[in-house]
């Protein structure tokens, strides 16, 4: 019998290209690191209250996370939280503030050669623009979330789940039925 942890992310839906979760794990992992106030132990609550439906909290911590990168991180720590805070927006339905938020996380992190947080916000930007509906915008970020995250050597779960929204966005454009993710994935920043 093994003692690793059950994986929380089971996949991804091909029609919202949001992560399937195992509710269970995902709330299990979010009481573990629940008390911790460290940045990464908040991001990693972020993603977890937002895997779980839980948007205005994981709004709350977003802003909370936001405010900890300007005072405690570096400049990529706070893009990051810029980005995370974007994407729990995109969640909640804010899709314009996510989109104009991701934009200029995109333009600063291009700018400054940061290619995992370049990766990171493309990628989201193009979960923006799908849910939009702008299919064309958002395969174009997607391949270029791609190109970031395969030079920066991101971790394969990474690539897959960008590269499972390539193919589902490109099925979408060619009218085409959405291939389904059964690989299993483990990051909680995809």
């Amino acid at each position: 019998m093994s003692d690793a942890p059950a994986p929380m992310i089971l996949g991804y839906d091909p029609e919202t290209l949001r992560e399937r979760i195992d509710p269970d794990a995902v709330a299990a992992r979010l009481e573990e690191i629940e008390q911790f106030r460290s940045l990464s132990a908040v991001n990693e609550q972020i993603a977890l209250l937002r895997m779980l439906g839980r948007y205005d909290e994981a709004f709350e911590k977003a802003q909370a996370a936001c405010r900890l990168s300007r005072f405690t991180g570096s400049r990529e720590d706070s893009l990051a939280a810029r980005i995370r805070r974007a994407q729990v927006e995109q969640f909640r339905g804010n899709l314009d503030p996510a989109l104009n938020e991701l934009t200029n996380c995109a333009e600063e992190a291009i700018a400054h050669e940061w290619a995992a947080l370049a990766g990171f916000a493309l990628q989201h930007r193009g979960k923006v623009l799908f849910d939009l509906e702008r299919y064309d915008e958002a395969l174009a970020d997607f391949e270029s979330a791609l190109k970031y995250r395969e030079a920066h050597s991101a971790p394969a779960d990474q690539l897959n789940s960008t590269k499972f929204a390539i193919r589902v966005t490109r099925a979408k454009i060619e009218g085409d039925s959405a291939p389904d993710e059964t690989l299993p994935v483990h990051s909680v920043d995809s």
